[in-house]
């Protein structure tokens, strides 16, 4: 076993770890969305619109964060999320007003999320491997399933018996003690240690063109893209619309399924344990997906997972007329196999185009549209309900939203940049 091998590994570890505590530490939202309605009485639209502000302060400070990725590397930005969160989590407690509930579980948990999560993870896991990139990534990110399933329902359990108050000081203290000593281990690149990453064969020092085997545009690929150049093509601007409206269906329905399983008659454990499975779920999915798109591309793979929202938004549908099992299963298995595959290949497609020196700063920049529309997403749902009386309008929305991201991630065309392992022809 190689250096590379073993040190990139203890980052995916790392990275397992910190996503499954950080990643669920948000989510929790929606297991504390009913009991703040039932306290307060506020309405759905500005009680969720904490979610969505967070989200929205997120993408003003993403650019930022992308930048401090380049500078500083992973330690202090991951640090800077454990710190953010806490703090989020053991002031809100002391929520008295829409606005205390914006500032802790918005703002802080929020900003803490994107550092913790997807968008800080994907700043510098790449760099880490090349063949096995989509499997690696998703192996990471499969963390916040396994964290689900041991987090969620441990803090549903705590809400019923000490309060949602309680609940938030117990996960503060937790995100603290866990991973604030954890993440010390972390490095940006493994040339940072005098490493290459795992699966470039070629030796340190080598040509160029031993390295670039999988690379099918050359010019495109000896670029060294800036911001400024990378805003400057199509393929940008499609990865953002793609990033957009694929997070719109993802937190849309992340943050209101709970409420909306417990209104059509299902009991808060039932739905609970949904939430929790759909994560459950995702975790061989999200192996599964990330390792076949390291084989077939990345476009196909988005494509399974924008796939797998549209079916969990018409099982939603159906269940409000059919609320038996197998429709909520049905929900699950999509929501989760299929739908968080996404989370494999977001790091890796803007990694193949826009590889480099900068490519913290441009990744930064197109989450941008993610948590952008990871904001929208809960917050248009909310406001439709309120204006409707139903989700159906929301849900339908949502439905169209995954195709639209579907067919921008094939017209951002990573495929035309680089190849994926699986489609480098062998050396004969």
């Amino acid at each position: 076993m190689t250096p590379p091998f073993f040190y990139g590994w203890v980052i995916v570890a790392v990275a397992f770890v910190t996503m499954g505590v950080g990643v669920n530490a948000r989510t929790a939202f929606s297991l504390l969305f009913p009991p703040i309605l039932d306290e307060f009485g506020w309405e759905r639209g500005v009680t969720a619109g904490a979610f969505s502000f967070g989200f929205l302060v997120s993408a003003v400070l993403s650019p930022s964060l992308g930048r401090l990725m380049d500078r500083r590397g992973p330690r202090v930005v991951i640090e800077l999320g454990v710190g953010l969160m806490a703090a989020g989590l053991l002031l809100a407690p002391l929520v008295r007003q829409p606005w205390h509930l914006y500032a802790t579980l918005g703002v802080l948990v929020g900003g803490g999320s994107v550092c913790l999560g997807y968008t800080g993870q994907a700043l510098f896991l790449p760099n880490w491997f090349v063949r096995r990139r989509g499997l690696a990534i998703s192996v990471a990110y499969s963390g916040v399933g396994v964290g689900s399933i041991i987090l969620l329902p441990w803090l549903q359990d705590l809400i019923g018996r000490a309060g949602w108050r309680a609940s938030c000081w117990a996960l503060g203290i937790l995100i603290l003690a866990l991973l604030a000593p954890l993440n010390l281990l972390l490095r940006r690149r493994p040339e940072d240690l005098g490493l290459e990453p795992d699966g470039d064969d070629a030796p340190p020092g080598s040509p160029a063109a031993n390295r670039t085997a999988n690379v099918v545009d050359l010019a495109w690929a000896a670029v060294d893209w800036t911001l400024g150049r990378a805003m400057r093509t199509t393929r940008f601007w499609w990865i953002m619309v793609g990033y957009f409206c694929g997070l719109f269906a993802w937190y849309a329905v992340q943050v209101h399924q709970t409420k909306y399983l417990v209104e059509i008659g299902f009991s808060p454990t039932d739905a609970a344990w949904a939430l929790g499975v759909v994560s459950l779920a995702g975790i061989p999915g999200q192996i599964a997906l990330g390792h076949l798109s390291d084989r077939i591309g990345r476009e196909w793979v988005w494509t399974v997972g924008s796939l797998g929202f549209a079916l969990c938004y018409l099982a939603l549908l159906l269940l409000r007329h059919a609320p038996t099992p197998t429709l909520l299963y049905l929900m699950v298995v999509s929501q989760g196999m299929l739908g968080y595959g996404l989370t494999s290949v977001v790091g890796a497609i803007p990694a193949e185009i826009f590889q480099g020196r900068h490519y913290g700063t441009i990744f930064g920049t197109l989450m941008l549209a993610s948590i952008v529309g990871g904001a929208a997403g809960p917050w248009v749902t909310g406001a439709l309900y309120d204006a409707t009386g139903s989700y159906t309008l929301a849900f339908s929305l949502a439905i169209g939203s995954s195709v639209l991201s579907a067919v921008a991630i094939w017209l951002a065309a990573p495929r035309a940049v680089r190849a994926v392992a699986g489609r480098v022809p062998r050396p004969t």
